[in-house]
């Protein structure tokens, strides 16, 4: 029979507890580096609605209105733009939740009708708003019939591809965090 100490039956209790919180903030770690890419992506693509809007202000606009929302995009990337080029290409890798979302604001081309190439997961949606009718849906709701409702940066990107859809009103938000199909 081997004797154990206290003192090193502490130490294995203390080693035991560490390594379960290590696992606990690795898997933590991760779903924050999502939902940083999902944040940082719908960053950008503020950033990009907010240059073609400026671009359409005419130049009376009162200078305090206007130079406002250009210092909040000109401090914003400072404080992110190192992290983007790490962590997108790993949630990528991990489940490409963000392809819709990078196809539908870099790569297309919008005319005066509105007419644009559309990421997966925008189409993903607005099919599922063509299924639903006439009926009022949170994002989560709409998350979870896509299967993106694993984590909070996977609903984020669905309530940000939600919120641009707003913007395009290709969707109507009804109240608080619903939203319905827009008529056309």
């Amino acid at each position: 029979m081997v004797s154990v100490t206290p003192k090193a039956r502490n130490i294995e209790i203390t080693a035991e507890g560490l390594q379960e919180d290590l696992a606990r903030l690795e898997i933590q770690k991760q779903a924050l580096e999502r939902e940083l890419a999902a944040v940082t992506a719908h960053l950008g693509s503020v950033e990009r609605a907010l240059s073609a809007l400026q671009a359409l202000m005419p130049e009376s606009v009162p200078s305090s209105a206007a130079a406002r929302p250009a210092d909040v995009v000109a401090k914003a990337p400072a404080t992110t733009a190192p992290v983007p080029a790490a962590v997108p290409s790993a949630d990528q890798a991990e489940e490409g939740a963000d392809d819709g979302d990078r196809a539908e604001d870099g790569s297309s081309t919008g005319d005066a009708d509105g007419s644009k190439s559309y990421g997966k997961l925008t189409e993903q949606i607005l099919a599922y708003f063509a299924d639903a009718g006439n009926t009022d849906v949170r994002a989560r709701d709409v998350a979870s019939a896509l299967g993106r409702d694993t984590d909070s940066g996977s609903i984020n990107a669905v309530r940000s591809t939600l919120d641009r859809l707003v913007g395009q009103s290709r969707v109507r938000r009804v109240g608080r965090g619903l939203y319905r199909a827009a008529k056309r």
